[in-house]
């Protein structure tokens, strides 16, 4: 299982990876080529960037359909549970269940779907002529504009995607029924950095001592400080309460 969780997700990086570079490649080929240099504007010229859009669009669909399994099995898609969480326990475990298991019927019936069109556009015929079988009059199958791919490995994506969703959705709920819990991703966390634990009661205002040369500050410790502060407060404490007393004899007499 490990396995297929990283394939999955190394098909994913790859993909978006490749694209943003094949789109970077492309634009910036695009404006080069307006620059009137001798000589290096006839060679851009000369190379032939068309089968960017058709390659990008094709590598985003796949990207998508295994995004989307991806998405089920860490718990990233977006959800309306409102209703579903003020339900009771028992009830509301009926119902996750209930929603998992009709994502996993719907997703099954799209790739099931998916695979026939894919066999039935020329998938037939090239799993036919790569075993060495009699055609007949089966029909070879389209091909893309640019590029010139058959368009049944382009449309692969579709049952495979599909089927990879179905396992996923078919995963969480078995993982429901044995612990309760629904994967979660926490929005805030970034992979591959330490989580810092929460700062004490007194710490939270550290980043703004100041406690730099930068600064000016007093040369003497924190304790010398506290007494000193004691210190200038207690004449002032005693003037104080002396005016009370004072204020106090005038108000019985």
């Amino acid at each position: 299982m490990k396995i297929l969780d990283h394939l999955e997700e190394w098909l994913i990086t790859f993909l978006m990876g490749a694209a943003t570079l094949i789109v970077f490649v492309a634009v910036m080929h695009r404006y080069a080529s307006g620059y009137s240099i001798p000589g290096l504007q006839d060679w851009l010229l000369s190379l032939n960037f068309g089968w960017t859009q058709e390659l990008c669009i094709i590598m985003f669909v796949w990207m998508a359909k295994f995004g989307a399994a991806y998405g089920v099995r860490t718990g990233i898609h977006v959800g309306v549970d409102v209703l579903i969480n003020r339900l009771e326990g028992h009830m509301r475990g009926k119902f996750i269940v209930f929603g998992l298991l009709a994502g996993a019927t719907f997703t099954g019936i799209v790739g099931t779907l998916g695979a026939r069109f894919v066999w039935e556009n020329g998938m037939h015929y090239a799993a036919f002529t790569a075993l060495g079988f009699d055609v007949g009059d089966v029909p070879e199958g389209p091909t893309t504009p640019d590029l010139e791919w058959p368009t049944w490995i382009v449309y692969s994506a579709v049952p495979l995607g599909s089927y990879l969703m179905c396992f996923r959705f078919l995963q969480v709920t078995w993982s429901f029924l044995r612990t309760g819990e629904l994967p979660h991703h926490d929005h805030g966390h970034v992979d591959g950095l330490e989580e810092e634990a929460p700062p004490k009661p007194g710490e939270e205002d550290v980043i703004y001592s100041m406690d730099d040369n930068l600064h000016p500050q007093d040369l003497r410790d924190g304790a010398d400080r506290r007494e000193d502060s004691s210190s200038a407060a207690t004449p002032e404490a005693e003037r104080r309460s002396g005016i009370e007393r004072r204020k106090d004899g005038s108000d019985q007499q």
